[in-house]
């Protein structure tokens, strides 16, 4: 009740006898823990190195998780290198813009049953994106801030190689409900996957890992279907998995099939072939099975606050 009743109510009634109590309520127990209260997950899928095939693994995950009838987001949050426009087919597409109460918003793309933002969708396909840290920062934020996301029960974000101002942005915005992180069985990967695992295992950040994706597990050509060749190493996933104290969800075949649907943005799990299609349901089953042990056993992940220590 406002003084403006409470001042009506005398007026009509002199004689009542009007008390008012104030009573101090706990910010934190009616404001939302991040600025996405509707999205029930949120799902960082990272790595340490490039070229591991982490935004191949992201698309698949969403749609992977899409096609069991779950309402999915998918930030494209490697801006160097956006990658998704294509593999979904959206060179040319470009966001609508929306006016709520002032203030322009953007609406994400909907493709193959995803909500999808992309800095590919902003820029030219050719253009270089030349940005410093800060610069990366206020653009991911405008992702979670300035899109008019619907209700999700996951939002998938792919993030760029590494562990820099990009995933600190991330961590510092929105509550992270737990990272995927992928590696080849090589050597040379899983030594960048320890460091990119070892990010998120950071008292100042503590978000949990999910698990381990092996992607490039083996070669399998599609005239000798039955056939694992380990172009890569073999069972560097498990060990990376063991290391971290987590599971490895998924073995991902390297075949032909998953680089052509690409390149011709139709996404993989999406095309007839049961191998890869497989390996992306069971990666969307353990994932899911991960998230619903975490959310049974842990609080929601906090917002890391600024601290000049990270």
């Amino acid at each position: 009740m406002n003084f403006a009743c409470i001042h009506a109510l005398n007026e009509a009634f002199p004689e009542a006898n009007v008390n008012v109590h104030f009573v101090s309520i706990n910010p934190s127990a009616v404001t939302p823990k991040g600025p996405l209260p509707h999205v029930k997950n949120i799902i960082a899928v990272a790595s340490g190195k490039g070229g591991v095939g982490k935004s191949t693994v992201a698309l698949n995950l969403a749609l992977a998780l899409a096609a069991k009838g779950l309402k999915v987001g998918l930030i494209d949050a490697d801006l160097y290198g956006p990658s998704l426009p294509t593999m979904l087919g959206l060179q040319d597409a470009k966001p609508k813009v929306k006016t709520v109460y002032g203030k322009h918003k953007i609406l994400p793309l909907e493709s193959n049953g995803l909500h999808v933002i992309s800095v590919g969708f902003i820029i030219e396909p050719e253009a270089a994106v030349v940005l410093r840290g800060p610069r990366l920062g206020a653009i991911l934020k405008q992702f979670i801030n300035d899109v008019i996301w619907p209700e999700l029960d996951y939002m998938v974000i792919d993030l760029p190689p590494g562990t820099g101002d990009i995933h600190l942005t991330m961590v510092q915005t929105v509550p992270v409900t737990g990272a995927l992180i992928v590696t080849t069985p090589q050597e040379v990967a899983l030594a960048d996957a320890i460091k990119a695992a070892n990010m998120f295992r950071l008292p100042s950040v503590n978000v949990p890992l999910l698990g381990i994706v092996e992607n490039m597990s083996w070669f399998t050509p599609a005239e000798l279907p039955n056939n694992k060749y380990y172009l890569f190493g073999k069972g560097g996933g498990e060990i990376l998995a063991k290391k971290m104290e987590t599971k490895q969800l998924a073995q991902i075949p390297l075949v032909q099939a998953i680089r052509e649907a690409g390149d011709l943005g139709k996404p993989a799990f999406r095309q007839d072939h049961s191998i890869v299609s497989k390996a992306f349901d069971e990666l969307a089953e353990q994932t899911i099975k991960q998230v619903e042990a975490r959310n049974s056993t842990l609080d929601q992940t906090n917002i890391v606050q600024i601290n000049s220590n990270i």
